[in-house]
């Protein structure tokens, strides 16, 4: 996953890798005590208006991802912020649009645990916080989900990359077992009584794969089986 340099791999190459592992290798890159690499802060148009903060860095390498190079080679991308920052930054652009969302985009906000705790805890309880995640860290830590279980203003949309094992891994170059990974965060974040909604890539899926997908996240909660659709949108280099 590495080169010889002790840069991370910007090759697209298929050879699969671990995701948590690769989390912890990015997090030593993009992460500096509670601070966390970001790229840029920007309204969006998505859900209607949201405040939005981009960060560097994450544990998958999709084959469809539109900040392909942030993701790669997040040592030449973005800066150091303080969650303090953060949401300052995000407020200002929200008050100015008179938006009531915020979110960190980009690539996956759950790598930095405690500057993502700690942003939560400063925005204002009347705002909605969409955490858009790929959610393996928290499928593979079910106190993660724990500790998201205070803030009530919190929204977790996981997004699940294909519909079977191996889907997963063709499209995201991480080992089968991590798409496993994103099915067990849903259920670590339904138990622990956050509000949470699986989406699914499925623009590389058969119907009966879709289908199996839903029964699989109905034994969950039947709620689940009304999964958000994904399909692939060519944004810039995708």
């Amino acid at each position: 996953m590495t080169t010889g340099n002790n840069k991370l791999s910007g090759e697209k190459s298929r050879r699969t890798f671990d995701p948590v592992k690769r989390a912890e290798d990015v997090a030593a890159v993009v992460c500096k005590g509670d601070l966390r690499k970001y790229y840029r802060f920007r309204p969006a148009r998505f859900y209607g208006g949201i405040a939005t903060s981009d960060c560097v860095g994450c544990c998958l390498q999709c084959i469809f991802c539109w900040s392909w190079n942030q993701v790669v080679r997040p040592e030449y991308f973005g800066q150091y912020y303080s969650p303090r920052d953060v949401a300052g930054r995000l407020l200002n652009i929200a008050r100015k649009k008179r938006y009531r969302q915020m979110r960190i985009s980009g690539n996956e906000p759950t790598i930095g645990r405690d500057h993502l705790i700690r942003v939560l805890e400063l925005m204002p309880k009347d705002t909605l916080f969409i955490l858009e995640t790929n959610g393996i860290l928290i499928g593979y830590d079910k106190t993660y989900a724990e500790d998201l279980e205070g803030f009530h203003n919190l929204y977790v949309r996981v997004s699940i990359k294909g519909c079977t094992n191996e889907q997963f891994s063709m499209l995201t170059g991480a080992d089968s077992q991590g798409f496993d990974l994103q099915i067990q965060a849903v259920e670590n974040l339904y138990r622990a009584g956050v509000r949470v909604h699986p989406a699914v890539m499925v623009s590389f899926s058969s119907p009966e794969d879709i289908h199996a997908l839903q029964s699989r996240l109905g034994e969950i909660d039947k709620g689940f089986k009304d999964v958000e659709i994904e399909e692939l949108v060519l944004y810039g280099e995708v």
